[in-house]
């Protein structure tokens, strides 16, 4: 299988901090790779290694096999990067902004230039200084997504952006995604993630403690269950895994490990059961017992 991005026991330290704890994860070409934890948990840390800003303190990253530090100005002509709060030449337009990243690639797709300042709502022509925040982001993902490269690194790449320009940045992922590109995104934004991400890795204090599909992701806690019976349910409190009941008008409303769940239904099939809903956990909600779990059993 071909990797993207490869780290294998990455560490850096500044000073008497560890940044990051041995990172290891694999991204594979064409997938769609999203890195979420806390702020300061290290994701951009990561992120600065495998472009060459930082130079790990041990451990290799690898982007496309090559070594991230030794080999920075080779990769940097099949990526593009996106930080979350983008910085501008202040008296340069955001039109001579794009042309100039677009060009140092050596493509220049005017068409695709022009389609994506309509879809993002950007007037090109404005000084950069006159952007907001959210405009100077614009800037950077029309360049970004305009490049003919094989892999964007996006880093909290909507921060400052409006809900519209937020579905205009997914429906870009989604169509590099279709193309065969690989993105690795961190970001904040759980709908954001769940929508166009194929894999997560969770990192929480300098250290990756999941990775995995949703799907994957999910079987390690807990669906939502809500269930209507005929008669007077008895017991749900005593079964494995049950957690959380409370009565919802004429029905029941509980949490229920996963791996256990065939159980507790078979339970409740002796009440008669007239409706039974199931939802899987969101990736917030996932995330977060994941952090308090990680938290409570961790060091003080």
């Amino acid at each position: 299988m071909n990797y993207s991005v490869e780290l294998n026991g990455v560490k850096k330290i500044f000073g008497k901090t560890a940044a990051l704890k041995g990172v290891s994860l694999q991204v594979r070409e064409g997938e769609v790779f999203a890195y979420i934890g806390p702020n300061g948990a290290g994701k951009s840390t990561t992120i600065r290694i495998l472009l060459g800003i930082l130079q790990a303190t041990a451990g290799n990253a690898k982007v496309f096999g090559k070594d991230a530090w030794k080999d920075a100005v080779e990769i940097h002509k099949k990526i593009a990067y996106v930080p979350g709060d983008v910085n501008l030449w202040p008296n340069l337009t955001g039109g001579e902004v794009i042309d100039l990243f677009v060009n140092l690639r050596g493509s220049h797709n005017k068409a695709l230039r022009e389609k994506l300042i309509r879809d993002f709502d950007l007037d090109p022509s404005k000084k950069c200084r006159t952007y907001s925040k959210g405009n100077r982001q614009k800037v950077a993902l029309v360049a970004a997504f305009a490049s003919e490269v094989d892999l964007y690194i996006l880093d909290e790449p909507t921060s400052g952006l409006d809900p519209l320009m937020e579905q205009v940045f997914q429906e870009c992922v989604l169509e590099q995604k279709n193309k065969g590109k690989g993105v690795f995104l961190s970001s904040h934004i759980m709908s954001e993630v769940e929508r166009l991400c194929d894999r997560v890795g969770i990192i929480r204090e300098g250290e990756v403690v999941e990775v995995g599909t949703l799907d994957q992701l999910r079987h390690l806690t807990r669906y939502t269950m809500r269930v209507s019976t005929k008669n007077t349910v008895e017991g749900l409190e005593k079964l494995p895994g049950v957690y959380d009941i409370t009565r919802v008008a004429d029905s029941l409303k509980f949490l229920v490990d996963t791996p256990l769940m065939g159980g507790v239904i078979n339970h409740l099939n002796q009440f008669d059961i007239i409706k039974l809903e199931s939802t899987p956990p969101s990736l917030e909600e996932l995330f977060m017992r994941h952090y308090k779990t990680e938290k409570k059993g961790g060091a003080s």
